[in-house]
């Protein structure tokens, strides 16, 4: 029974840990778009990873699985028009 509980407790701390890493936007990190053009600092990062910036005046919230890290910066695969356009 107690191994259980441990095996139970490793899985649950490698969930947890893969979930850090899929997070790749931090609050205050600047985001770019596809092309490089810069969109706003990182707002705010939901439960799911996705990022909310201000841009135009409007919180718009990026997919979490559109981002990436390239060269140390946090990367949108979406264009700047893209991203104008979501909720």
């Amino acid at each position: 029974m107690k191994s259980w509980v441990a095996v139970s407790v490793l899985a649950l701390a490698s969930l947890s840990a893969a979930a850090a890493e899929a997070n790749v936007a931090t609050e205050g990190k600047m985001l770019l778009a596809s092309n490089g053009s810069r969109l706003g600092a990182v707002y705010r990062v939901t439960d799911d990873g996705s990022a909310q910036v201000i841009i135009d005046g409007k919180m718009v919230t990026v997919p979490a699985n559109t981002l990436s890290v390239t060269d140390g910066k946090l990367v949108t695969s979406l264009s700047k028009a893209e991203v104008r356009k979501l909720p």
